[in-house]
């Protein structure tokens, strides 16, 4: 019985060929993110934004316009309503003035004329508040928290590898998290915790695959000395891309199926998990190995803990 193979053996991709079109490419997406964090902003969600978000189920089909006529007049300040999942699905957000946290007074209090007049007629699935002072510092922490994991990645890898290694998977992954940055911005998703843990997955998954060909890539230039360099990293692609494609694509299936069917709650963090598969897969090809034509590596590897081993084979 043959095996089910998305990618056939020895494949000669000619990937180092578009690596100008791909840079250019990149370059294009990081620039029209920033445009687009700066333009646009990101919908924060209550993690980010602070205030209070009510969940409610209506007994049928939710209708916005009425149930917005009927809080409209409570004074409750920045009140936004909005479809969450099913049709009988509504979240009610309001704004940090009337939220500052699940213990204040004010929050209590604008989550009590919520309930006194809705009543009943709704069922109340989840309450969340949190103030802006916490809401600024969870923002600070998740920075903080993406660049510290770019950074150590980048330790990591000059200490495998080398530097200029470093450099490229590096610049690989500030691609990925500014992509998926943009997207949000673009799509106006909302921007929660949820977002945060996938960016970081995004960034140990990219890396993953970034390491795997940039260890083909030197042992290859352990076994082929005279191979011009541009050669050499295709080859090293072609040589990891059936394990690259089989990878990816059993994990979109598993992310599919909770995008699908997991519900609002989890969706930003799936649609960012999804996404960030794509764009670190490219990445991994299209921006991290051409790094090295660029910069250049050494041909030399010691017998070290680095450079395991003495050159066998010449080409």
């Amino acid at each position: 019985m043959k095996r089910l193979k998305l990618v056939p053996d020895n494949t000669s991709f000619s990937f180092v060929k578009f690596r100008h079109i791909a840079v250019g490419l990149s370059v294009a997406v990081m620039l029209a993110s920033v445009v687009l964090l700066f333009a646009r902003g990101l919908n924060f969600g209550i993690d980010f934004e602070g205030g209070t978000v009510i969940e409610i189920a209506t007994k049928g089909p939710a209708d916005i316009s009425g149930l917005r006529t009927q809080l409209g007049g409570l004074g409750l300040g920045d009140l936004q309503l909005q479809r969450f999942g099913e049709d009988n699905d509504v979240l009610i957000r309001i704004g940090t003035a009337h939220g500052a946290s699940a213990t204040d007074d004010t929050g209590q209090a604008a989550v009590k004329k919520v309930k006194d007049t809705l009543g009943t007629s709704v069922e109340y699935r989840r309450i969340e508040s949190v103030g802006p002072q916490v809401s600024g510092e969870l923002i600070k922490s998740a920075t903080m928290a993406v660049v510290v994991a770019v950074a150590l990645m980048f330790v990591y890898i000059w200490f495998r590898f080398e530097w200029q290694f470093g450099l490229g998977a590096v610049l690989a992954l500030i691609h990925d998290v500014m992509a998926t940055i943009g997207i949000f911005a673009l799509l106006q998703m909302e921007f929660n915790l949820t977002t945060i843990a996938a960016l970081l997955t995004i960034v140990g998954y990219s890396m993953n695959d970034t390491v795997v060909v940039f260890d083909r890539i030197r042992e290859n230039l352990r076994k082929f000395k005279k191979m011009d360099l541009g050669e050499l990293i295709d080859l090293s692609i072609n040589e990891t891309l059936a394990r690259t494609i089989m990878t990816s694509a059993t994990t979109l299936i598993a992310l599919f199926a909770l995008f699908i069917f997991g519900g609002e709650v989890i969706r930003s963090f799936t649609f960012a998990m999804i996404f960030g598969i794509f764009v670190g897969t490219y990445s991994s090809i299209f921006v991290a190995a051409p790094v090295l034509i660029a910069i250049g590596v050494k041909r030399e590897w010691g017998s070290g803990a680095l450079g395991r081993g003495k050159v066998e084979k010449k080409a």
